[in-house]
């Protein structure tokens, strides 16, 4: 079977090299084709120059190869519509419709269907205009979580101490701060407690549990600083217990698949749950309709399942036939390298040399990088996923920062406190 995986970043780098494995490009004819790709993704697919943009390209091309399966990778051409057209064409696709993606196309979307299936979450209120807004902060205790509603690149959530600086940040937000994103703003409760993030897949009816991680948002150490797309994660959270998934998957997960299907929008594909574990049980944040970047390089990295079975069950509604998915019993943890700049303005074309950063079974999954001249050069914020597994995330996080002292990039950056909680705990 052919296969066509859509995006460039470091999560279609590890999903690229886990499809790679897969059973479904067992035969001498089958290619796995990513568009448009990255030089890492180059070592396990071949290239084509597509526009996902452009739907009726993708569909031609799928008809051209002939094409068995696409992967989706990033959210923006889901909530465009190309699961919509490429089904269409009765091509198999992996990642949901355009109604069921505004699970992540619109904050306010997802908090209305929460309340609508009794899930739990942030009380919240959808504003459409700065006054609006400004008004309602009435109704809440800082610190104040404002939320642009549509995509925003996993920046458009402010968090201000105080009315003043909630006032500020609105008057940017509905000035255009975050684009089209933040026409609307969502205002919700500030929730206590720790974050993690659950994984489920589902072809609509069918669910299956997809493992667990914990991501570090901020930029600084300690967390600190302004948010990022994310600096670093481990798989599997150690705070989700088994006791709460179970609770996530009956109080979120299941609620979710079943509204959306008697809704008329079935979801299929991925369902990446940040959650906050709070004294009352884990309550939803917020939904992406797609893997998390990087959660998806340190949950790859443990998948010893058939990554391209899985989805290609999801794809053709066939996933309760599927086994459930498993994975090594060992942490993985990446450590992100970013750009000097990001998430500001980060500072591209420099030159990467990974040397031995993978001698000792490290796995370099590349983010923003691409070839000048044959030198590996920097064209992104964030660049690198230095990803490796131990029996614990306290040997993960050595492991880990081992591979990146071998990495020679002087214009990039990296926490070096990944992990940090969790190795806290390991050693209480």
């Amino acid at each position: 079977m052919n296969i066509l995986l859509l995006g460039s970043g470091g999560r279609e780098h590890a999903l690229a090299w886990k499809l790679a494995q897969s059973s479904l490009l067992s035969g001498d004819t089958d290619t796995l084709y990513a568009a448009p790709g990255n030089p890492g993704i180059a070592d396990h697919a071949e290239l084509v120059s597509l526009d996902a943009g452009d739907h009726a390209a993708v569909a031609a091309f799928c008809a051209e190869k002939p094409i068995g399966l696409v992967v989706v990778g990033p959210e923006a051409p889901l909530v465009d519509g190309l699961g919509d057209a490429l089904r269409a064409a009765s091509i198999p696709v992996f990642g949901p419709n355009k109604a069921a993606a505004q699970l992540e196309g619109s904050k306010g979307f997802t908090k209305d269907l929460c309340q609508r299936a009794s899930i739990p979450t942030a009380g919240y209120i959808r504003t459409t205009s700065y006054d609006q807004a400004v008004e309602a902060l009435a109704d809440f205790d800082p610190p104040y979580v404002l939320k642009a509603d549509g995509l925003a690149a996993g920046k458009g959530v402010l968090i201000p101490e105080t009315r003043d600086e909630a006032v500020a940040a609105l008057e940017d937000m509905f000035g255009g701060q975050f684009g089209e994103a933040s026409a609307e703003v969502v205002i919700e409760e500030f929730m206590q407690g720790e974050e993690a993030s659950f994984f489920a897949l589902t072809d609509g009816t069918a669910i299956m549990p997809f493992g667990s991680a914990q991501d570090h948002k901020r930029v600084g150490e300690g967390d600190t600083g302004p948010n990022t797309g994310g600096m670093g994660a481990y798989s599997p959270a150690p705070v989700l217990t088994p006791e709460l998934e179970a609770a996530v998957m009956q109080r979120i997960i299941e609620p979710t698949v079943k509204t959306l299907a008697a809704e008329g929008m079935p979801y299929s594909g991925v369902l990446f749950a940040g959650l906050m574990l709070t004294d009352e049980g884990p309550k939803l944040i917020e939904y992406n309709a797609r893997f998390g970047d990087p959660e998806c390089q340190v949950l790859m990295t443990r998948l010893t399942s058939d990554l391209g079975e899985m989805m290609l069950a999801c794809a053709n509604g066939t996933l309760a036939q599927s086994a459930a998915a498993e994975f090594a019993d060992e942490t993985a943890l990446t450590v992100v390298m970013a750009a000097e700049g990001y998430p500001a303005t980060p500072k591209k074309g420099g030159h990467i040399d990974l040397g031995s950063a993978e001698a000792d079974g490290a796995k370099v999954f590349h983010a923003g990088t691409k070839l000048a001249d044959g030198q590996l050069t920097s064209s992104g914020g964030r660049v690198l996923n230095v990803t490796a597994k131990g029996r614990n995330v306290t040997e993960a996080k050595t492991a880990a920062y081992k591979a990146v002292d071998a990495i020679n990039f002087s214009d990039g950056f990296c926490r070096r406190d990944i992990g940090w909680r969790e190795v806290v705990r390991e050693g209480s």
